[in-house]
């Protein structure tokens, strides 16, 4: 067993864990947070994307010891109370979602894209950066369009960040 301490969405917490507790898992059986979603356990499908200081992970390929010390963000974490995350609500108004099984993953992942991405985001590189999350459902037109239009709405805000 390993202690591991962390910040999960502003809140600090400790738990004893199995070494080979991977994130994801730690995320959602130990801390309750059921919105990181697992669907491949190899990386593939993304649904389990979570930050780690402030940077995009797999939450199922890390080991919860792997984030000790650090902060981590779920998709519990990134609206201000009951207002959504300008990324949230794009999707919302996109309609970028059918089943949802995918979203808290692409939500997350486009978040961390449209925060770091040095330069101007267009469709053909949102779909090259996303292309690591999967969607079964949707064809990605919508997901597309709804990360451009975060984007478009955070710009201001990550531009003053500089």
């Amino acid at each position: 067993m390993t202690t591991v301490s962390m910040t999960v969405n502003g809140s600090p917490v400790s738990r004893d864990v199995e070494d080979n507790t991977l994130l994801a898992f730690f995320l959602r059986e130990s801390l309750g947070l059921t919105g990181t979603h697992v669907g491949c356990d190899t990386t593939q499908c993304g649904c389990c994307v979570v930050h780690v200081d402030g940077r995009s992970v797999k939450s199922c390929t890390v080991l919860a010891a792997q984030a000790n010390g650090c902060a981590v963000t779920t998709i519990e974490g990134l609206a201000a109370g009951d207002k959504l995350h300008p990324v949230q609500e794009a999707f919302r108004t996109y309609h970028a979602l059918q089943c949802g099984f995918c979203t808290p993953g692409m939500i997350m992942a486009a978040t961390n894209l449209i925060e770091t991405y040095e330069g101007d985001l267009t469709e053909e590189i949102v779909r090259e950066e996303m292309e690591g999350n999967l969607c079964r459902c949707t064809g990605y037109h919508n997901i597309v369009k709804a990360i451009l239009a975060a984007a478009d709405e955070m710009r201001p805000v990550r531009k003053a960040a500089k």
